[in-house]
Protein backbone atom coordinates (compact mmCIF):
# COMPACT_ATOMS: atom_id res chain seq x y z
CA UNK A 1 0.00 0.00 0.00
CA UNK A 2 1.08 3.80 -0.56
CA UNK A 3 2.45 5.00 2.31
CA UNK A 4 2.06 9.11 0.94
CA UNK A 5 -0.15 11.43 2.44
CA UNK A 6 1.06 15.05 2.75
CA UNK A 7 -1.02 16.50 0.36
CA UNK A 8 -3.67 15.39 2.09
CA UNK A 9 -2.84 16.69 5.75
CA UNK A 10 -5.12 19.80 6.89
CA UNK A 11 -3.20 22.87 7.32
CA UNK A 12 -3.66 23.10 11.07
CA UNK A 13 -1.21 20.21 11.26
CA UNK A 14 -3.79 18.40 13.07
CA UNK A 15 -3.93 14.75 11.89
CA UNK A 16 -6.87 14.01 9.29
CA UNK A 17 -9.75 11.50 10.22
CA UNK A 18 -11.83 9.11 7.81
CA UNK A 19 -15.21 7.64 9.18
CA UNK A 20 -15.49 4.49 7.21
CA UNK A 21 -18.71 2.86 7.43
CA UNK A 22 -18.94 -0.68 6.82
CA UNK A 23 -14.74 -1.86 7.72
CA UNK A 24 -14.66 -4.90 9.45
CA UNK A 25 -13.53 -6.73 6.17
CA UNK A 26 -13.52 -6.50 2.76
CA UNK A 27 -12.90 -3.25 0.74
CA UNK A 28 -13.67 -1.65 3.69
CA UNK A 29 -11.54 -2.66 5.74
CA UNK A 30 -8.93 -2.51 3.43
CA UNK A 31 -9.82 1.71 2.10
CA UNK A 32 -9.47 2.30 6.38
CA UNK A 33 -5.90 0.32 6.42
CA UNK A 34 -4.73 2.31 3.00
CA UNK A 35 -5.65 5.56 4.95
CA UNK A 36 -3.92 4.30 8.06
CA UNK A 37 -0.73 3.53 5.78
CA UNK A 38 -1.10 6.71 4.98
CA UNK A 39 -1.02 8.99 8.21
CA UNK A 40 -4.85 9.42 8.66
CA UNK A 41 -6.40 8.66 11.77
CA UNK A 42 -9.07 6.25 11.10
CA UNK A 43 -12.78 5.38 12.79
CA UNK A 44 -14.43 2.44 11.25
CA UNK A 45 -17.32 0.54 11.40
CA UNK A 46 -18.65 -2.61 12.50
CA UNK A 47 -22.06 -4.09 12.82
CA UNK A 48 -21.54 -6.02 15.71
CA UNK A 49 -18.61 -5.71 18.46
CA UNK A 50 -18.58 -8.73 19.91
CA UNK A 51 -17.55 -10.44 17.01
CA UNK A 52 -13.89 -10.43 16.00
CA UNK A 53 -13.12 -9.15 12.72
CA UNK A 54 -9.95 -8.07 10.08
CA UNK A 55 -10.63 -4.21 11.41
CA UNK A 56 -9.54 -5.38 14.93
CA UNK A 57 -6.44 -6.52 14.03
CA UNK A 58 -5.80 -3.51 12.32
CA UNK A 59 -6.71 -1.32 15.33
CA UNK A 60 -4.58 -3.59 17.60
CA UNK A 61 -1.73 -2.97 15.64
CA UNK A 62 -2.54 0.91 14.97
CA UNK A 63 -0.69 3.10 18.08
CA UNK A 64 -4.48 4.32 19.36
CA UNK A 65 -4.98 5.54 15.58
CA UNK A 66 -8.18 3.20 14.46
CA UNK A 67 -11.13 3.73 16.77
CA UNK A 68 -13.85 1.23 16.48
CA UNK A 69 -17.64 2.06 16.37
CA UNK A 70 -20.79 -0.06 16.42
CA UNK A 71 -23.45 0.43 13.59
CA UNK A 72 -25.83 -1.51 11.31
CA UNK A 73 -26.88 0.98 8.69
CA UNK A 74 -30.08 -0.64 8.56
CA UNK A 75 -31.21 -0.14 11.64
CA UNK A 76 -31.91 4.29 12.28
CA UNK A 77 -31.72 3.80 15.67
CA UNK A 78 -28.21 3.14 15.75
CA UNK A 79 -27.51 7.01 14.58
CA UNK A 80 -28.15 8.83 17.73
CA UNK A 81 -25.78 7.13 19.67
CA UNK A 82 -22.95 7.30 16.88
CA UNK A 83 -23.39 11.23 16.67
CA UNK A 84 -23.01 11.37 19.76
CA UNK A 85 -20.07 9.65 20.80
CA UNK A 86 -18.55 11.27 17.78
CA UNK A 87 -19.60 15.10 18.52
CA UNK A 88 -16.06 15.78 19.16
CA UNK A 89 -14.43 14.48 16.44
CA UNK A 90 -13.66 16.38 13.08
CA UNK A 91 -13.93 14.04 10.17
CA UNK A 92 -12.00 14.87 7.09
CA UNK A 93 -13.68 12.14 5.11
CA UNK A 94 -17.00 10.12 5.42
CA UNK A 95 -17.53 7.35 3.07
CA UNK A 96 -20.12 5.13 3.30
CA UNK A 97 -19.42 1.91 1.84
CA UNK A 98 -22.39 -0.75 1.77
CA UNK A 99 -23.41 -2.98 -0.44
CA UNK A 100 -25.67 -6.31 -1.28
CA UNK A 101 -27.24 -8.02 -4.00
CA UNK A 102 -29.71 -10.51 -4.58
CA UNK A 103 -29.95 -13.82 -7.66
CA UNK A 104 -28.62 -11.50 -10.43
CA UNK A 105 -30.51 -13.74 -13.22
CA UNK A 106 -33.77 -12.55 -11.61
CA UNK A 107 -35.97 -10.20 -13.89
CA UNK A 108 -37.09 -7.20 -12.20
CA UNK A 109 -40.30 -8.80 -12.49
CA UNK A 110 -40.06 -11.90 -10.48
CA UNK A 111 -37.93 -10.53 -7.86
CA UNK A 112 -39.44 -11.25 -4.59
CA UNK A 113 -40.46 -8.29 -2.55
CA UNK A 114 -38.75 -8.82 0.21
CA UNK A 115 -35.07 -9.20 -1.70
CA UNK A 116 -36.27 -6.32 -3.64
CA UNK A 117 -36.86 -3.85 -0.11
CA UNK A 118 -33.90 -5.64 1.10
CA UNK A 119 -31.10 -4.49 -1.95
CA UNK A 120 -32.87 -0.90 -1.96
CA UNK A 121 -32.52 -0.29 1.14
CA UNK A 122 -28.69 -1.44 2.23
CA UNK A 123 -28.00 -0.21 -1.23
CA UNK A 124 -29.60 3.27 -1.38
CA UNK A 125 -31.51 4.41 1.40
CA UNK A 126 -29.40 3.33 4.26
CA UNK A 127 -26.13 4.91 3.06
CA UNK A 128 -28.35 8.32 3.01
CA UNK A 129 -29.54 7.98 6.31
CA UNK A 130 -25.58 7.74 7.51
CA UNK A 131 -24.48 10.74 5.75
CA UNK A 132 -27.98 12.86 6.63
CA UNK A 133 -27.46 11.89 10.48
CA UNK A 134 -23.42 12.51 10.87
CA UNK A 135 -22.76 15.63 7.64
CA UNK A 136 -22.50 18.05 10.37
CA UNK A 137 -19.38 16.55 12.05
CA UNK A 138 -17.39 16.63 8.46
CA UNK A 139 -15.58 19.48 8.24
CA UNK A 140 -16.23 22.65 6.48
CA UNK A 141 -13.98 21.67 3.08
CA UNK A 142 -14.01 17.79 4.10
CA UNK A 143 -15.08 15.20 1.44
CA UNK A 144 -18.47 12.92 1.75
CA UNK A 145 -18.91 9.93 -0.77
CA UNK A 146 -20.25 6.63 -0.89
CA UNK A 147 -19.24 3.55 -2.78
CA UNK A 148 -21.65 3.00 -5.78
CA UNK A 149 -21.02 1.07 -8.79
CA UNK A 150 -20.52 1.79 -12.77
CA UNK A 151 -23.50 -0.56 -13.17
CA UNK A 152 -25.80 1.94 -11.56
CA UNK A 153 -25.12 3.85 -14.29
CA UNK A 154 -28.05 4.24 -16.63
CA UNK A 155 -26.36 5.41 -19.71
CA UNK A 156 -23.97 2.59 -19.77
CA UNK A 157 -26.91 -0.17 -18.94
CA UNK A 158 -26.66 -2.12 -22.42
CA UNK A 159 -27.19 -5.42 -21.32
CA UNK A 160 -29.98 -5.66 -18.47
CA UNK A 161 -29.12 -8.51 -15.48
CA UNK A 162 -28.89 -7.71 -12.19
CA UNK A 163 -31.14 -5.36 -11.96
CA UNK A 164 -32.43 -4.90 -8.27
CA UNK A 165 -28.23 -4.12 -7.69
CA UNK A 166 -28.58 -1.95 -10.64
CA UNK A 167 -31.69 0.26 -9.25
CA UNK A 168 -30.43 0.05 -6.24
CA UNK A 169 -27.13 1.64 -6.93
CA UNK A 170 -28.83 4.29 -9.80
CA UNK A 171 -31.34 5.12 -6.53
CA UNK A 172 -27.92 5.79 -4.27
CA UNK A 173 -26.55 8.09 -7.12
CA UNK A 174 -30.08 10.00 -7.28
CA UNK A 175 -30.35 10.12 -3.98
CA UNK A 176 -26.57 11.52 -3.49
CA UNK A 177 -27.23 13.88 -6.57
CA UNK A 178 -30.28 15.26 -4.49
CA UNK A 179 -28.05 15.83 -1.41
CA UNK A 180 -25.32 17.58 -2.67
CA UNK A 181 -27.55 19.95 -4.57
CA UNK A 182 -28.81 21.12 -1.20
CA UNK A 183 -25.22 21.58 -0.18
CA UNK A 184 -24.48 23.48 -3.11
CA UNK A 185 -22.97 26.63 -1.01
CA UNK A 186 -20.48 24.52 0.80
CA UNK A 187 -17.02 24.01 0.17
CA UNK A 188 -17.45 20.13 0.52
CA UNK A 189 -16.40 17.88 -2.01
CA UNK A 190 -19.22 14.88 -2.68
CA UNK A 191 -17.91 11.30 -4.31
CA UNK A 192 -20.07 8.88 -5.89
CA UNK A 193 -17.22 6.09 -6.21
CA UNK A 194 -17.12 2.84 -8.36
CA UNK A 195 -14.51 1.01 -8.14
CA UNK A 196 -14.64 -1.60 -11.18
CA UNK A 197 -15.47 -5.28 -10.46
CA UNK A 198 -13.00 -6.54 -7.65
CA UNK A 199 -12.49 -9.82 -5.88
CA UNK A 200 -14.35 -9.03 -3.03
CA UNK A 201 -17.14 -11.09 -1.25
CA UNK A 202 -19.81 -9.33 -3.08
CA UNK A 203 -17.04 -9.67 -6.14
CA UNK A 204 -16.99 -12.97 -6.29
CA UNK A 205 -13.52 -14.41 -7.35
CA UNK A 206 -13.86 -14.65 -11.53
CA UNK A 207 -13.83 -10.41 -10.64
CA UNK A 208 -10.54 -8.87 -12.96
CA UNK A 209 -9.28 -6.52 -10.14
CA UNK A 210 -7.73 -7.58 -6.49
CA UNK A 211 -8.00 -5.15 -3.67
CA UNK A 212 -4.13 -4.76 -3.62
CA UNK A 213 -4.11 -2.87 -7.04
CA UNK A 214 -7.46 -1.18 -6.24
CA UNK A 215 -7.91 0.45 -2.74
CA UNK A 216 -4.51 2.72 -3.59
CA UNK A 217 -6.68 4.40 -6.94
CA UNK A 218 -9.83 4.21 -4.90
CA UNK A 219 -7.88 6.53 -1.92
CA UNK A 220 -6.13 8.44 -4.38
CA UNK A 221 -9.23 9.23 -6.08
CA UNK A 222 -10.84 10.17 -2.61
CA UNK A 223 -7.61 12.40 -1.56
CA UNK A 224 -7.62 14.06 -4.75
CA UNK A 225 -11.03 15.48 -4.39
CA UNK A 226 -10.59 16.92 -1.34
CA UNK A 227 -10.83 21.20 -1.87
CA UNK A 228 -13.00 20.28 -4.40
CA UNK A 229 -16.63 21.54 -3.77
CA UNK A 230 -19.34 19.91 -5.56
CA UNK A 231 -20.48 16.25 -6.87
CA UNK A 232 -17.98 13.88 -8.65
CA UNK A 233 -19.34 10.42 -9.98
CA UNK A 234 -16.00 8.55 -10.89
CA UNK A 235 -14.58 5.02 -12.01
CA UNK A 236 -11.36 3.30 -10.69
CA UNK A 237 -9.28 5.80 -13.11
CA UNK A 238 -10.72 8.83 -11.72
CA UNK A 239 -12.79 9.60 -14.87
CA UNK A 240 -16.46 10.39 -14.58
CA UNK A 241 -19.10 7.90 -15.16
CA UNK A 242 -21.84 8.98 -17.43
CA UNK A 243 -25.59 9.13 -15.07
Amino acid sequence: MSSTATESTPTDRRPPTALIVGASRGLGHAMAAEFLDRGWHVIGTVRDTTARTPLHDLADAADGRVTIERLDINEPDHLPPLHERLADRRLDVLFVNAGITNNERTPIGAVPVADFVEVMVTNALSPMRVVEALEDLVAPAGLIGAMTSGQGSITNNTTGGREVYRGSKAALNMFMRSFAARQADTRRAFVLLAPGWIRTELGGPDAPFTMEESVPLLVDILLSRLGTPGLAYLDRNGETVPW
